[in-house]
């Protein structure tokens, strides 16, 4: 048993924390690659200094030594593992991080005193981190994401929640695993393929499989009752050093959201309540950013409003802002203000209609600032009263929600918490202009609830900051 147990833990398949520190300790290694070469070809063009320590403890202002960590903040969205896999989002991510950095330096160039930032030396550094990322992480996904570090598994259960796991896995490129196929007791399954997966045992033959297969992991996805032959078996499996994982949370890892359509009525007592309170601490924390965010975003709001207000005017008259009722914390209504993006009676049946991509109803200016996200300044003055927040579920009309808690289960579930301008599923999804759809958000905003901390919240607001200056708003 100890040298099964061994022979697992030497595998060389990766786990996803694995692989996500491994990608920035990468970046982090490339940063400062490229910060030393800044400094050499910096110190090359200098006519007072070369490659010294004298110049490394006199010409770089302290703060340029940074660098290398700013860069891995950065490039945060490409931390998630299917981003990261991907070549045409890698090359995407590794330039807004570096056009992010350029128009961080113009802000900080022009408002200091002259001649008193090291243009060339941030331009070196830009210009090789850059490269050397790139360099980098193209090594990563040709080697990382070959298939001798997918780790190899067996779906136990072919019933819904084992099929609608592989589905969901199966539209995740690259891929996380190696799904090799199902087990199943039900005889009216067995030689049969299942989303492109054979059901290929018994639980009794699940040994042999597993030996044949070379498997490193199971995927309990059985909802219902569990025969004892089965019970045993992952047991046994579980004794010997393999890995046995829920499909709950195989599913939460890997797509970042709960299958709510696959839990018991139950569930949101027995599980989610208890584990969606904060401390104390997280809440003065979370309030305190709120109002720093807030302060500053009415500083913004202040700069744009004679443009945006003239702009909306010339085109379409007014009323220049937009006025309604939102449900925020415990069901309490609330009024939030925007710009208006829409056609005046955008409603005038008196209908509510959600919003739609490529919206008829939309405005031309209107289409652009909501991929900017300008509409949403005015909602910093509900962050401020202590309405919302900065991160949260998005902001329901009433009628939507007594609409949607019929058709989504746990609708009302994404009350408990402050509504925000910003949020796990908005970062992650555009649109949600279906039931369907909506109940994927819904999926995204629970586990926003579940996982919420301080850490997660900046990492939404920098991904929304991504996503302003790439124009990928809705």
């Amino acid at each position: 048993m100890t040298s099964e147990r061994a022979s697992q833990k030497t595998s060389w398949r990766l786990s996803t924390g694995e692989r996500r520190i491994l990608l920035i300790l990468g970046d982090l290694v490339s940063a400062y690659f490229g910060l030393i070469l800044a400094l050499y070809f910096w110190a090359q063009k200098d006519s007072w200094f070369h490659f010294s320590m004298e110049f490394l403890t006199t010409r770089p202002p302290a703060w340029f030594y940074v660098l290398p960590l700013i860069w891995v903040i950065l490039m945060v969205d490409l931390y998630d593992i299917r981003r990261a896999g991907r070549r045409k989002e890698t090359l995407q991510g590794i330039g807004a991080a570096a056009l992010i950095c350029v128009l961080l330096y113009l802000i900080v160039y022009f408002t200091s005193e002259p001649n008193s930032l090291p243009r060339r030396g941030i331009a070196f550094f830009i210009l090789f981190t850059s490269v050397i990322t790139i360099i980098w992480r193209m090594i990563y996904i040709q080697i990382f994401t070959a298939p001798i570090f997918l780790r190899k598994v067996l779906i136990i259960g072919a019933g819904l929640a084992g099929t609608t796991l592989v589905r969901a896995l199966n539209d995740i490129h690259p891929s996380p695993f190696h799904v090799v196929g199902f087990v199943d007791d039900d005889p009216k399954k067995q030689g049969k393929k299942i989303n492109g997966h054979p059901v290929l045992c018994r639980s009794e033959d699940l040994f042999r499989v597993i030996s044949e297969e070379k498997i490193s992991e199971l995927i309990f996805a059985i909802t219902g009752e569990i025969n004892p032959g089965m019970l045993q078996s992952l047991l046994n499996a579980e004794e010997k050093g393999i890995e046995v994982s829920t499909y709950q949370n195989v599913y939460e890892e890997h797509l970042n959201r709960i299958p709510i359509f696959l839990l018991q009525s139950d569930w949101l007592v027995r599980s989610f309540v208890d584990q969606y309170h904060t401390s104390g601490f997280y809440e003065a924390g979370k309030r305190m950013v709120d109002l720093v965010g807030a302060i500053f975003g009415m500083i913004i709001l202040l700069l744009f409003l004679p443009v945006i207000y003239i702009a909306i005017f010339l085109e379409s008259g007014r009323p220049v802002f937009f006025q309604q009722t939102r449900l925020g914390k415990n069901g309490r209504e609330y009024t939030i203000t925007k710009f208006r993006t829409m056609i005046k009676n955008a409603e005038g049946d008196g209908k509510a209609r959600m919003a739609q991509e490529n919206d008829e109803r939309v405005t031309k200016l209107g289409r652009l600032m909501r991929k900017s996200h300008l509409d949403e300044l005015p909602q910093f003055l509900n962050v401020f009263k202590g309405e919302m927040s900065l991160v949260g579920p998005r902001a329901e009309r009433p009628e939507f929600v007594d609409h949607l808690q019929k058709r989504i289960p746990f609708y009302r579930a994404r009350l408990f918490v402050k509504p925000g301008l910003t949020g796990w599923a908005q970062v992650n999804q555009r649109y949600a202009a279906t039931v369907e759809e909506t109940g994927v958000k819904l999926e995204y905003d629970l586990y926003y609830i579940k996982n919420q901390n301080l850490l997660l919240d900046f990492y939404i607001l920098l991904k929304t900051v991504g996503q302003v200056f790439g124009l990928k708003g809705i």
